[in-house]
């Protein structure tokens, strides 16, 4: 079997294993995890290493570099994941989810302006794509104080998920954030 071939194989039993486990995590945080589980660092480096044999080989293996990115978006290395993330956008530029967990990283490494980017990019290729709507309302009203525009972007998540599991914390926001106009 030559190199490639290995390290293909090794990326799919690698996908197979976290889609598998992705299944059994959810299980495992409804549970007994109720706000988000745990992520075992050993796991984490040890797919980042996987993960970067592969893309030693394959530098435009477009799974490979998603899978970087989210492994590192897990681990909180949100420069590290914007790097991947923004090589995968270079082969696949309408990945929609790619560009909002890339702006989700992108305001966690102290950058809000350019998650706004991200967030406005993926909503011109689908203006109804709900996490985008509501990471920007998030970024818009809490990082960059702009309540109105946030305010709207939360308005536009429920419009199209009126019963999202949290859309009753959505609509708290609204509420608030209605107050602070408001008053501006």
């Amino acid at each position: 079997m030559s190199k490639k071939a290995l390290y293909a194989a090794m990326l799919a039993v690698m996908i197979f294993l976290l889609a598998a486990g992705a299944g059994c995590k959810k299980k495992e945080e409804q549970a007994a995890y109720p706000q988000g589980g745990f992520t075992s660092p050993i796991t984490g480096e040890h797919e980042i290493k996987l993960l970067k044999d592969v893309l030693k080989e394959d530098p435009k293996n477009l799974n490979a570099l998603i899978k970087m990115g989210n492994a590192y978006m897990d681990s909180k290395r949100f420069k590290e994941a914007v790097d991947a993330y923004g090589k995968a956008l270079e082969i696949d530029p309408k990945n929609i989810d790619v560009r909002v967990d890339m702006g989700t990283c992108l305001r966690y490494a102290g950058l809000p302006d350019r998650a706004v980017e991200e967030y406005r990019k993926a909503l011109e290729i689908n203006p109804e794509h709900l996490y985008a709507h509501k990471n920007l309302g998030i970024v818009l009203a809490y990082d960059l104080g702009d309540s109105a525009g946030g305010l709207k972007e939360f308005e536009a998540y429920l419009r199209l998920a009126p019963n999202a599991p949290d859309a009753l914390e959505v609509k708290k926001e609204i509420e608030n954030l209605k107050g602070i106009t408001k008053r501006k």
